[in-house]
């Protein structure tokens, strides 16, 4: 019998030669390293989405693209993508776990990611999914590789292949969780290739000041506001880096539902309207 997993579609990102590749295509290798029960893969050399369809019956009509992180090295695949994608579908959303191009392969993995959106967008209907509804999540270095693609979207990075690169890499939204490699100009500020302008998809970041990475949403978020772009930024003090969803660490123990708060709200305009109108919660003290 099949497992779920075995069943799960599959799509492969390049039907032929993957761009700026000359090596054969093959699987994707497992990391003999299983320190902390996570999955790593490397020498990603045919791209691809593991697509988590949402229940017809909670169908929101918004797709997210997944991107693990670990330091475009490896991809802690199920810590940061097959668990988010879980989590994702409970909420209504449907889920494309990205396996884009490591190690060492940032060019390549921006290829990936823009093809990712593109595909999407022209399989929407399958998946029953608005279009204009289609955005990205990433962790660590999947963080840093969001960014990227949020912010160049108007790049042309590859030749294109067939009628779905005719439609936008503009994903729909971004949501950085403990983003890593945004910090890489002088004095570590934002990565000069990054120039956010208020047409840049809004932003969810969140990150903790004792993540040796903590920096990057601090100057994605400050450059964000400059350039009026839309961003909220949640910054706590403890929780380190590369939690997911496991429990037990307090960051890790906040961050979804602020998550899910802030993507319902992007992508459901009337909720926007009423997050902003509500008046604070009741605190409790009185006041003089």
């Amino acid at each position: 019998m099949m497992t779920d997993a075995q069943k799960r579609e599959k799509i492969h990102l390049w039907p032929a030669a993957v761009p700026g590749e000359t090596s054969e295509k093959m699987f994707a290798a497992v990391v003999s390293d299983r320190s902390g029960n996570v999955t790593r893969l490397t020498n990603v050399t045919d791209p691809l989405m593991e697509v988590y369809p949402a229940d017809p019956a909670n169908n929101r009509g918004v797709g997210v693209i997944v991107c693990p992180g670990g330091g475009y090295r490896i991809l802690a695949i199920n810590l940061e993508g097959d668990e988010i994608a879980a989590w994702l579908n409970k909420l209504g959303y449907t889920a494309f776990v990205l396996q884009y191009r490591v190690p060492r392969k940032e060019t390549g993995a921006l290829q990936d990611a823009q093809r990712a959106l593109r595909i999407v967008r022209s399989k929407a209907a399958q998946w029953n999914l608005n279009p204009e509804k289609v955005g990205m999540m990433g962790f660590s270095a999947g963080g840093s590789l969001t960014a990227r693609s949020a912010i160049l979207y108007n790049l042309n990075t590859y030749t294109p292949v067939d009628s779905a690169d005719s439609l936008s890499a503009r994903p729909a939204f971004g949501m950085l969780i403990y983003p890593a490699y945004l910090d890489m100009g002088p004095g570590r500020t934002i990565t000069p290739a990054l120039k956010p302008d208020a047409k840049t998809p809004p932003m969810f970041l969140f990150a903790t000041a004792d993540d040796v990475h903590g920096n990057s949403a601090l100057v994605m978020a400050g450059a964000l506001r400059d350039a009026k772009a839309p961003a909220e930024l949640h910054f706590y003090q403890a929780g380190g880096h590369g939690y997911g969803l496991r429990s037990g660490n307090p960051a890790a123990d906040v961050w979804p539902g602020l998550a899910a708060t802030w993507l319902e709200t992007v992508t459901e305009p009337g909720k926007q309207a009423n997050r902003l109108s509500r008046k604070p919660a009741d605190s409790g003290k009185t006041s003089r």
